[in-house]
């Protein structure tokens, strides 16, 4: 990418960038430039500048992504610590940029008094990435509490849309084409602050009791299929600690895989392909992807 951008930009504009470090799995090779914008109004002017032509990826927190070995063409935004804008609008409302974490998110709605968004602690990710997948966990979900969004396109062309311009489904959110999201607004009901901390403790230990946290993972790695979990069907096929190179299913909850330490982009690929062909040849259910594979082959 050999394309000049204006020196009016505020924000940290990276050559040929390793993006391990911004994944969970801590794999993946280089995008031809990263960029981490300094804010809405940084990121709106890098997009009215960037080529028509020039590809163009986002990541959050890199929690639900397998960036492939050989990295990317073109240039990935980092929302992460960027839009990290988070306030109160109107009455029992917030208003979240995609870069919040959803852990940040339900901490500030429980001090404040709201309730509704409590399951977001256990969700490893950004508002951009919960809005785009409706991530959710412990009965809840993110479109749930969802009034409007906030998007933009890679002409800079800020958009205000209602939930109707969405089609809401299971881990799944079809949206206008060209379109990402920059910020969520939350519609919640008046609740205890204490209460709110206690659901939010004890959603946490529970998800450090079932779950391998504080290892390289990208959290679920299959979606439930109707009337079945799939972690259930993982360990009933005998998979659990099944390895290839550094990569391995936990002991401890069947559908997450772990980077032990040096795996290989293709190696965590490649057994997350074994599994849902052993699950399928014993048990006859196809498992879907919750994680999204990019990069080049």
């Amino acid at each position: 990418m050999t394309h000049s951008f204006s020196p009016l930009l505020r924000g940290q504009l990276l050559p040929k960038e390793p993006l391990a470090k911004y994944t969970s799995w801590r794999v993946g090779g280089p995008a031809d430039h990263v960029y981490i914008p300094a804010d809405l109004a940084d990121l709106t002017l890098f997009l009215q500048e960037l080529p028509p032509d020039m590809p163009l990826m986002w990541l959050g927190l890199g929690s639900n992504t397998l960036i492939r070995d050989s990295g990317l063409d073109g240039v990935v935004i980092v929302t992460q610590g960027a839009l990290h804008e988070l306030s109160l609008v109107g009455e029992r409302a917030i208003r979240a940029e995609a870069g919040v974490s959803c852990g940040q998110v339900a901490r500030y709605t429980a001090r404040h008094e709201l309730t509704g968004l409590e399951f977001m602690a256990g969700i490893p990710g950004t508002v951009g990435g919960a809005l785009a997948m409706n991530a959710g966990c412990n009965g809840g979900e993110t479109w749930q509490y969802v009034s409007r969004v906030e998007t933009i396109d890679r002409n800079g062309q800020h958009n205000i849309r209602p939930v109707s311009d969405f089609t809401i489904a299971y881990r799944d959110v079809q949206r206008p084409v060209g379109e990402w999201f920059v910020a969520g607004w939350f519609q919640l009901q008046q609740g205890n602050k204490e209460h709110s901390l206690a659901m939010i403790r004890t959603l946490l230990e529970k998800r450090n009791a079932s779950q391998p946290t504080g290892t390289a993972n990208c959290g679920s790695v299959f979606r439930n299929p109707p009337n079945h979990f799939a972690a259930r069907l993982i360990e009933q096929c005998g998979l659990k600690g099944k390895r290839l190179g550094g990569a391995s299913v936990s002991e401890k909850h069947a559908n997450f895989i772990l980077n032990e330490g040096g795996a290989l982009a293709s190696q965590i690929e490649e057994l997350i392909a074994e599994v849902a062909a052993i699950v399928k040849e014993k048990t006859g259910v196809s498992l879907i992807r919750e994680v999204c594979i990019i990069g080049k082959s």
